[in-house]
């Protein structure tokens, strides 16, 4: 993990079209400033964990449904 120390109003870049800034710092919150290109998708990590987690559960749910209609296929044969 990189760790970089940055002030107010300071930015950092990610590669060449990722620029973060330091919007405000308030107690334990900072505040950060992301300009991305719109094809890049930008959440909390909280928020991305969950839809991956939903994700897989429903590339399960799919997988299991081509199962049981396939099951249900064999058996009318």
């Amino acid at each position: 993990m990189l760790v970089l120390t940055r002030k107010l109003n300071e930015s950092i870049m990610i590669g060449d079209d990722i620029e973060i800034t330091i919007l405000s710092v308030e107690g334990e919150q900072i505040k950060l400033g992301i300009n991305a290109p719109k094809n890049v998708d930008i959440h909390r990590k909280e928020i991305y964990l969950s839809i991956q987690q939903e994700n897989s559960e429903a590339s399960k749910t799919e997988t299991n449904l081509l199962k049981n209609i396939n099951e249900y296929f064999k058996k009318k044969s």
